[in-house]
């Protein structure tokens, strides 16, 4: 189950069926389903939400139906609130992480990425800061496992986001999806997948077009943007979940022939160098906590 805003909605990635937003979550949750035949996934990630949305009715929510893992992404637009007590935000952060824990969910916190590279947004860098510095803080505390997006260079590139540069792209959901599976200890490919998910360096624009792109952007995407925030009115006004129910992600012949892919990859691999490779460990990197390893 995923639990969060617009990034979990996931925004901006519209390589889903039919343009659908798609997001690291639904990703995360594909490659799982190949792994699992009966695997159920739910997404409650809504754009605009804040703190006591994702700590309110999300939490609710997974505390009534128990997966066995929960993706939290949660704080963002009230850390980009100016006023908003970022020691209180922490609190609420680590008494919503502590719900879940205690309930015996396998947890995965993901904590904020830089915006140092983004004008405008950086202006929010400091403050991005220290609450990632909180969440940090809370999975030392609470030994919950912990996606450090801070960490990961490849959100550095502006490849990895859409063009309002307050969401990823398809690019982006993909390195952090791939790097939650790496943490939990199923893998989607190799490492580099989620470090260096390019073969060239970016392409650096002129200045004179740099300081043109950054008029457009801010006429199409800043602007709106802060008008809500002045307004006190939110993208997600009106919005539900697009998955609200714990559900089987694929439909019953899909489950069936991921049944029968396990099977006979269990027959054959029972002894050889794919078992072998299961029981490896996972990555671990400044980018991610190691916690406990996958359940059965």
């Amino acid at each position: 189950m995923a639990l969060g805003d617009s990034i979990t909605e996931g925004m901006e990635d519209n390589s889903g069926p039919g343009g659908e937003y798609r997001g690291f979550a639904d990703r995360l949750a594909e490659h799982l389903g190949t792994l699992a035949p009966d695997f159920r996934y739910a997404n409650l990630g809504v754009r605009g939400r804040r703190m006591h949305h994702i700590f309110g009715e999300q939490l609710e929510k997974a505390l009534e139906w128990k997966p066995d893992l929960v993706t939290v992404l949660a704080g963002g637009n009230d850390v980009l609130r100016p006023g908003s007590n970022l020691d209180a935000l922490a609190e609420h952060f680590e008494w919503g992480v502590r719900q879940l824990l205690d309930a015996g969910l396998r947890v995965v916190i993901i904590s904020g990425h830089d915006t140092g590279w983004i004008p405008v947004l950086r202006y929010y860098r400091g403050r991005i800061a220290i609450y990632s510095m909180h969440m940090r803080s809370v999975a030392e505390r609470t030994g919950t496992e912990i996606v450090d997006l801070w960490a990961l260079n490849a959100l550095n590139d502006p490849r990895a986001w859409s063009e309002d540069r307050l969401h990823l792209n398809g690019t982006g959901h993909q390195v952090v999806a791939a790097r939650i599976a790496d943490l939990i200890g199923f893998p989607m490919g190799p490492r580099e997948a989620w470090t260096d998910p390019w073969s060239t360096p970016p392409q650096q624009l002129p200045r004179i077009l740099r300081r043109r792109e950054n008029r457009r952007w801010a006429r199409q995407h800043l602007v709106p943007w802060l008008r809500r925030r002045a307004m006190g009115r939110s993208s997600g006004d009106g919005r539900m979940a697009r998955r609200p129910q714990l559900d089987y992600l694929y439909d019953e012949a899909t489950r069936e022939r991921v049944a029968r892919d396990l099977a006979a990859q269990d027959g054959e691999d029972t002894h050889g160098p794919a078992a072998t490779q299961a029981e490896e460990a996972p990555t671990i990197s400044p980018s991610g906590t190691k916690g406990p390893g996958p359940r059965d």
